[in-house]
């Protein structure tokens, strides 16, 4: 009987190791293909993007100080307050319904309180002018240090996908920590409260937070990255854009067709004590995304593929007569 088990035993274990090397092999063999497919694509317009990165560098005479200045600072803040100003007027005015017919919290700042509204854009410039820029100060020196960040050269597609994981990665990490950190009593009454003022957020709220948390929470998950890999500077710009927006959507507000899904975070400000990250890797990993999978947000986290919002497709279950 007992051989019999080990040969059962052994059996499973060679169907399972064929089972998962296949899916490997099948797996490597799909990443290298559409790896080496965009690379392709990304060749036949790599020219044309060195050579406006070139006008660009040239124009500026190599004064690296600018072009990070420009690319770090200007362009990224331009996107943030673009993007949140399309939503503000939906914040403000209740128009378009496009947007607004996409909220998450209904019937919630509808119209969103002005009053509130102002000290929060007064919070969010702050954090941006007197927290943020003096933090790319030193960011710079290390980003000379390393000697690449203002290469000539731009880097190939797939290192800066490989940079774009590991940036990803590395703000996970600090920010679920960290974020965790700032929601210990203490630091929450103190701290961090100032954020959660709104239980439902819009998307400028991504920056509203106190000089410290906006300090140690916000920016430096997104610094550390580039620091570490002594990123390129057009790298590091194309990231701050797509975690300005993608912080803004997250708190937008507004789950609407083609975007990331805002409902994991959006949950986050409804109940303080679920979903702390951004991905929901950690979550999953601390358990600290329990109560979120059973509930209607839940089932609506997902990129919206339709114009039938998710509160209509997925409605909350109605409430019980008391």
């Amino acid at each position: 009987v007992a051989c019999s088990q080990e040969e059962k035993l052994w059996g499973a274990m060679k169907i399972t190791a064929c089972v998962l090397g296949t899916g490997l092999l099948i797996f490597t063999a799909l990443v290298n293909s559409v790896s080496w497919y965009v690379q392709n694509i990304w060749d036949a317009s790599g020219h044309f993007w060195q050579s406006i990165w070139l006008k660009f560098y040239y124009l500026l005479e190599g004064k690296e100080w600018t072009i990070f200045l420009l690319g770090t600072a200007v362009f990224p803040t331009l996107a943030f307050w673009c993007f949140n100003g399309i939503l503000l007027v939906a914040d403000v005015t209740g128009k378009p319904t496009f947007i607004t017919r996409y909220r998450i919290q209904l019937g919630k700042n509808n119209p969103v309180d002005t009053k509130k509204l102002r000290h929060v854009i007064y919070t969010v410039l702050c954090n941006q002018f007197f927290v943020s820029l003096p933090m790319l100060v030193p960011v710079f020196y290390v980003m000379k240090w390393w000697g690449n960040t203002f290469s000539k050269e731009l880097p190939t597609f797939r290192w800066f996908l490989m940079e774009l994981s590991i940036f990803t990665l590395i703000e996970e990490i600090l920010f679920y920590y960290t974020h965790r950190l700032v929601h210990l009593p203490l630091l929450y009454k103190h701290i961090h409260k100032k954020h959660h003022e709104w239980t439902a957020p819009i998307g400028v709220v991504s920056l509203y937070a106190h000089p410290i948390e906006h300090l140690v929470s916000n920016s430096l998950p997104v610094m550390v990255g580039p620091m570490v890999m002594g990123s390129h500077v057009v790298s590091i710009a194309v990231w701050f854009f797509l975690v300005f927006i993608t912080t803004s959507i997250s708190h937008c507000g507004y789950h609407l067709p083609f975007l990331p899904s805002p409902e994991f975070h959006d949950f986050h400000h409804l109940k303080f004590n679920q979903c702390y990250g951004v991905l929901g890797v950690l979550d999953y990993l601390h358990g600290t995304d329990k109560m979120f999978r059973q509930t209607k947000a839940y089932e609506r986290h997902r990129v919206l593929l339709s114009l039938t919002p998710l509160s209509e497709s997925i409605p909350d279950a109605p409430k019980r007569a008391e």
